[in-house]
């Protein structure tokens, strides 16, 4: 494999994909995709318009209300699931490759997570014909009343630039299962392994229509949310994004789903095994550069074990090594674009201003430059610090002290969010206890960053509407019908109910 510094410096162009076809902007406009660990252009993407995302949504409607893909049965549409999940793991070397030049992720995290995407497209392949509705024994003697699940219709899917495929795959396959159709935006910053997907979808023999990418900026995905013919909005991203996303969605009562942003407390007790908890708290922040929504930010240490964890932590961290993404020795990238580099820098500058304690890290990493910063861990962070309190999506990580069971419970929920958590001790019974106190929707125990297809994941309170994965996820992309059957025959009285 060429170190990324070595590889040719020729520009990639694409295409966006509508009703089966590679398609350009009509203007011409395009969209440079920087590589992060270079910080060079290293493909063209076109910048949509609003009438390309119409173009896609009628494509989208089509699809679902007239074409073949709303003839075939479920056992069909499953089919066509796992050929596409086959495909993935036939070419998951080479889609890792494409997205960590794109989002600068380290090239095994990405190798990781696209030999494992094809488990979702297999496990709702076997969902699909699986969708049954209910029988409902009736009140009214002369009827047969039963439910059926059936598809939502248009979702229009918007996706972030940390983990673009595995978190389109959460939308896309309970949705593609249960019979749906997408329009997809990603992010401008990461647009290209969304663009490799169609290809793949199109090979897997995917009907025209089913599947469409618009590529473009945040316009793009104004026009998608206030579109009158989508029905249902999927969304991960920043929980103040969400919000407006919620808001314009709201006008048309179109569905959604967000998945939204974290300050998630990693629980270290007295009793924990320390070397096992600090791994875990390392891996929780600094893994993918703290760029994941569920990044354990906030380490919360019993006050008897507190310095001992910190100074394991600060041992460790000093040992990370920053590098290029595609050379396997390296265990952590560069921030994924300049403006989150901007927004990481800031905040170390606010956790210092608000008295927190710098024990490693603190700025730009000074023999790499460009988008590397250090990985930071701040001590003395009290949770009413803006550092405890706001999501920076970054490899910083504040430690805060705890007394005993109850504070730990007090602080870790003393948050607007309420993604993820996770729990560091010895004792069975603590765990499960404080497990059902934590006030999340995902629960590690000795444990961090473990998702699931077969797990439903989500958030309470700003952390999100809503669950991906698991059997939870295909009915988000379902509405319930209640059917009412007369059994007698017999004439009734228009006036009366019943």
């Amino acid at each position: 494999m060429l170190d990324q510094a070595e590889r040719p410096a020729s520009i990639e162009r694409y295409s966006m994909f509508i009703d089966g076809q590679e398609v350009q902007d009509a203007s011409g406009r395009t969209i440079e995709s920087l590589n992060p660990y270079s910080g060079k252009p290293w493909a063209l993407v076109p910048d949509g318009s609003e009438a390309d995302v119409d173009r896609a949504v009628r494509a989208a409607r089509h699809a679902f209300d007239k074409g073949p893909w709303g003839q075939m049965t479920a056992t069909q549409r499953g089919a066509l699931l796992r050929k596409l999940g086959d495909i993935i793991a036939r070419d998951a070397e080479e889609l890792a490759t494409i997205e960590s030049r794109d989002n600068g992720k380290l090239y095994r995290e990405m190798l990781g997570q696209w030999k494992y995407i094809p488990e979702w497209f297999y496990y709702y392949a076997g969902m699909a014909d699986k969708l049954q509705g209910d029988t409902i024994p009736s009140d009214r003697p002369n009827f047969f009343i039963y439910t059926r699940r059936e598809p939502i219709g248009v979702v229009g899917a918007i996706t972030p630039w940390n983990s673009p495929m595995l978190l389109l795959t959460f939308k896309l396959a309970p949705g593609l299962a249960a019979g749906c159709t997408f329009v997809v935006k990603p992010s401008e910053h990461t647009p290209v392994s969304t663009l490799e997907l169609a290809k793949r979808i199109q090979e897997a023999g995917f009907p025209a229509g089913v599947f469409n990418v618009v590529t473009g900026m945040g316009k793009i995905g104004a026009a998608l949310v206030s579109h009158p013919d989508v029905d249902k909005i999927a969304f991960t991203g920043a929980t103040e994004t969400g919000k407006v996303i919620a808001a314009a969605a709201a006008k048309n009562l179109t569905r959604v789903s967000l998945e939204l942003g974290g300050k998630s407390p990693n629980i270290v007790f007295d009793d924990a095994d320390l070397d096992v908890a600090a791994n875990g708290a390392i891996a929780g922040i600094f893994g993918a550069t703290g760029q994941t929504c569920m990044a354990g930010s906030r380490l919360l240490v019993q006050e008897s074990v507190h310095d001992r964890l910190l100074e394991r932590i600060v041992e460790r961290t000093k040992q990370i090594r920053l590098g290029d993404p595609m050379h396997e020795d390296t265990e952590m990238g560069p921030v994924s674009n300049e403006p989150q580099l901007r927004k990481v820098l800031e905040y170390i500058d606010v956790a210092r201003a608000d008295g927190a304690t710098c024990a490693y890290g603190g700025g730009l990493d000074p023999t790499l430059g460009g988008y590397f910063v250090q990985p930071t861990i701040f001590s003395n962070v009290t949770n009413d610090m803006r550092i405890a309190r706001e999501e920076v999506f970054g490899p910083i990580l504040s430690v805060i002290k705890f007394k005993d069971e109850d504070d730990a419970v007090e602080i870790a929920n003393d948050t607007r969010f309420g993604l993820a958590a996770a729990v560091w001790t010895q004792n069975v019974h603590r765990a499960h206890r404080v497990a059902h106190r934590l006030r999340a929707g995902t629960v590690w125990v000795n444990a961090y960053r473990v998702v699931s297809f077969a797990a439903p994941f989500g958030g309470f309170k700003e952390s999100g509407l809503g669950r991906e994965n698991g059997m939870d996820s295909i009915r988000e992309f379902t509405e319930t019908k209640s059917v009412y059957v007369e059994l007698s025959g017999a004439p009734r009285d228009p006036f009366k109910l019943g």
